[in-house]
């Protein structure tokens, strides 16, 4: 029997229910305005009174206005079909639901988010009298380029037996694909898909890992400097402008990781559009078909109810743990966690709160860390290892880091890639600023070589300091040639052509063999250079040949005999040891 309360107050997304029976903390409710079914959750209760977030616009809604209650969590459906698909933070697939109602979204119109019609081929991996539990597998279907596991319920507690599992063959999502006995002698029925609340992370898995593998990103000064590790987590803050989107979307293109899930929460329209209409065309570097092929995205503009953006962070997560569970490496990025802020500062302001920092709520770092605390390395019933990586995007404002969301984010993510207003404008690409970032998680490169040469980047700024003081003939021909070895590091090295097919993507070893070159034969090489002008030519001229060198394929003709150019114009410049005192 359905549940019903009536409005009592309204405060923008905000409403009061007053009601007779029970409500669910989180519970998902609908108001009835008309004809329209206005999708809202249960966020506080106080005695008879229910307080509801209201994922659509509340304009004409009145007091009196009916409510029911559904008994359910708002919850996501899993299954074959979500890959390459676009939907809102409710999960409403938003190319359907313009083929139907137009771009302007309708409010109150919901769509399934996978089509129960299609047929999947499935493949059946146990038979009957198998005995399974949660997140188990129990066959799969061909999805894009991936095996999709059908698995059991992650609802299911306990052992179950298989009393029968269809053979292979072709079946929709409303068919029942196998049925499961308990201990109590109860049947289940399993389907190609089920539903899990967003809000409430999966764990059906035999135990958590130390994240301790390094994702590839193939972005030299990421992978080389400031790692990220499969199931670690990382934040990119930065001023608006310096970059952060396209750089989102670069990792999300050249990572090396099966899945990518991309939370467009409270962006620009602009924005998102354009992120719309790209990534269908996109050519995944790895497989030579569309990127989208192995892309989820999750969006919702700045214009939509702010309650939505909130769901749109968890519909993420959830779809990403779901792939997670089938053994894949999925990376999930959420750009940005700043307008999820503002819409938590927003809704709590509407519930009246006590506020805490700049007025965003006394729980908002409890919230930044229970979101990234879904991102990890599992590993699976079957001992499979995957993993869940999680990337969040950061718009302080005015560029400002000391301001809570970045401060509450930096208190638990693994690695720091702070975003310089001042690189941006330089051009330099990317904008990642290496005196101010950091990261927790081990490089595939040498440790102590790392660390030597945050020690020369350190160096060189400092010199590069000193010398807008005292000038250029202020300073040692020794300080000045640090200091250019500092700034060839950065330019030859830390940045990138993202226009260079080449160059916007280094494979792992490619940046060891070039590290390791640069390292040992310019950053460690003394050379014999008499004054400062002449330290200036040479290394002008060895940026430009390791320029040319970076646009080369890995180990081509071209590569190899410009390494060999480098090495003979080193060998020429090189101090003799025995000479040097």
């Amino acid at each position: 029997m359905t549940r019903k309360g009536r409005i009592v107050k309204i405060s923008g997304s905000m409403i009061a229910v007053e009601f007779k029976e029970f409500v669910l903390q989180n519970e998902v409710a609908y108001i009835i305005h008309g004809e329209e079914r206005l999708k809202s959750e249960v966020i506080r209760i106080r005695g008879n009174i229910a307080e509801l977030q209201v994922y659509e616009n509340t304009d004409g809604v009145k007091v009196g206005d009916s409510v029911e209650f559904t008994g359910e969590l708002l919850s996501v459906e899993l299954g074959p079909g979500l890959l390459g698909q676009i939907f809102d933070g409710l999960q409403n697939p938003l190319t359907l639901l313009a083929e139907r109602f137009g771009f302007f979204l309708k409010r109150g119109a919901y769509l399934k988010a996978l089509s129960e019609e299609s047929l999947w081929e499935f493949t059946p991996l146990v038979k009957k009298g198998d005995k399974v539990k949660a997140g188990d597998k129990l066959g799969f279907v061909p999805e894009k380029i991936f095996k999709h596991y059908i698995m059991v319920p992650f609802a299911f507690s306990g052992v179950f037996e298989i009393e029968s599992i269809v053979e292979k063959g072709s079946y929709n999502l409303r068919q029942p694909i196998a049925h499961l006995k308990d201990k109590e002698q109860r049947t289940q029925e399993v389907f190609l898909k089920q539903s899990w609340p967003v809000k409430i992370p999966i764990r059906a898995y035999r135990e958590r890992l130390l994240p301790e593998k390094t994702l590839v990103t193939k972005m030299r000064l990421i992978d080389s400097l400031f790692p990220v590790a499969l199931g670690g987590t990382y934040c990119i803050p930065g001023p608006f402008g310096s970059g952060k989107t396209v750089l989102q979307q670069l990792i999300s293109r050249h990572a090396e990781v099966d899945i990518v899930i991309i939370a467009a929460c409270g962006e620009r329209a602009g924005e998102v559009v354009e992120t719309l209409k790209t990534f269908p065309q996109i050519t995944d570097p790895r497989t030579a078909r569309p990127l989208s092929d192995r892309t989820v995205i999750i969006c919702n503009t700045s214009s939509m109810p702010v309650a939505s953006r909130e769901s749109s962070v968890y519909t993420a997560v959830t779809i990403a743990e779901y792939y997670r569970q089938m053994g894949l490496n999925v990376l999930l990025l959420a750009d940005s966690t700043s307008r999820w802020a503002q819409a938590m500062r927003e809704i709590s302001g509407r519930l009246e709160e006590i506020p805490g920092e700049e007025a965003f709520p006394a729980y908002l770092e409890s919230r930044i860390a229970s979101f990234y605390e879904r991102a990890g390395s599992v590993r699976l019933n079957d001992g499979t290892v995957a993993s869940v990586t999680i990337g969040g995007t950061v718009s302080p404002a005015g560029g400002n880091f000391e301001e809570p969301v970045t401060q509450a984010t930096l208190k638990v993510v693994g690695a720091f890639l702070g975003l310089s207003r001042e690189r941006a404008e330089a051009r330099k690409y990317p904008a990642i600023d290496p005196l101010i970032s950091w990261s927790k998680y081990k490089s595939f490169i040498d440790e102590d070589k790392v660390r030597y040469l945050h020690t020369v980047l350190r160096r060189a700024n400092e010199i590069s300091q000193m010398m807008k003081v005292v000038g250029e003939e202020g300073i040692t021909l020794e300080d000045y040639v640090d200091s250019l070895k500092g700034e060839f590091f950065d330019f030859v090295y830390l940045q990138q052509n993202a226009f260079d097919p080449i160059d916007e993507a280094t494979p792992q070893e490619r940046q060891k063999h070039v590290f390791d070159f640069i390292y040992h034969k310019v950053i460690k090489e003394d050379f014999a250079l008499q004054d400062k002008e002449q330290a200036l030519k040479f290394f002008q001229k060895l940026r430009q040949l390791f320029k040319s060198w970076n646009s080369e394929a890995w180990q081509s003709e071209g590569f190899v005999s410009l390494e060999k150019e480098i090495k003979i114009f080193l060998d020429e410049k090189k101090r003799v040891k025995s000479n040097h005192v």
